[in-house]
């Protein structure tokens, strides 16, 4: 260990390098903290709510659901595509899916 009057000085560069990994690391730290806070508020959010109970026509399978705001569609095994209103639960429209 060299006495304090004949220590020598850090040369720029390693005092700059030094000062970018410090802001590097405070810069990641930063982006971690809002990544989670970002997924705890999008996992927070209300789902959205489909109706109790769904009355399908007379022999149709549900294939998959999807989400509008007023309405809920319901592609069948068939393909066709059914859509309800949301509030009523009605049948809105009826769609069959043609190949070409």
């Amino acid at each position: 260990m060299l006495p304090p009057e004949q220590e020598i000085e850090e040369p720029a560069q390693l005092r700059f390098l030094r000062r970018l990994v410090t802001v590097l690391t405070a810069v990641m730290i930063g982006g971690v903290v809002l990544i989670i806070a970002l997924l705890v508020i999008r996992l927070n959010d209300k789902p959205a709510m489909l109706p109790e109970n769904v009355a399908l026509p007379e022999g149709v399978e549900a294939k998959a659901v999807t989400l509008g705001e007023s309405w809920y569609g319901i592609v069948t095994q068939t393909d066709e595509i059914l859509i309800f209103d949301r509030l009523t639960g009605k049948l809105r429209q009826r769609l069959q899916i043609t190949s070409e």
